[in-house]
């Protein structure tokens, strides 16, 4: 199953990759969600091998994922392999510059079931397809939005500091 969606961001491309490699910023995200996240590697810096262990309940039961980062090419490409014991994934960020000033979001998110009781799960959730596609859509908007708005906070801190300051 396969779900698709691209965004236009009003940043340059290095900027949005930059922000897309804060690692630290999804772990934060994922714990203020109730899910359980572990470092698996003890790497200092970004780099292909990053793995992490997830746990959380859905559907009312335990579930236990692996994301590892498979791939990534500065500044283009961020990409996300995971492995449970039913289903594996794979997701993929992929930009393009559109001018200095703005950078196109790619987002690609592939499952697979490896068991008949995932195939199940995997059937059930294509009935709702349609539904799942535009929640995930809505997702991808709302997290470019919140680029634009750190691109821009982050800008106007900038502008600040270059500003002589007025006391006197």
């Amino acid at each position: 199953m396969k779900f698709s969606s691209k965004e236009d961001i009003e940043a340059p491309i290095a900027q949005v990759f930059d922000m897309l490699s804060e690692f630290e910023i999804y772990e934060r995200s994922a714990i203020r969600r109730g899910i359980e996240v572990q470092r698996m590697d003890d790497f200092d810096e970004s780099r292909i091998g990053m793995t992490w262990m997830a746990r959380f309940d859905l559907r009312g039961r335990r579930r236990h994922v692996q994301v590892r980062l498979a791939e990534l090419d500065h500044p283009t490409l961020i990409e996300f392999q995971s492995s449970s014991p039913g289903i594996q994934g794979q997701m993929s960020l992929e930009l393009m510059a559109l001018s200095p000033r703005r950078t196109r979001m790619s987002v690609v998110l592939e499952i697979k079931p490896k068991n008949l009781q995932a195939r199940l799960l995997i059937q059930s959730l294509k009935l709702a397809k349609a539904k799942l596609t535009k929640r995930f859509k809505l997702r991808v908007a709302e997290f470019a939005k919140q680029m634009e708005d750190r691109h821009d906070n982050s800008r106007e801190a900038v502008d600040r500091q270059k500003r002589p300051s007025s006391a006197g």
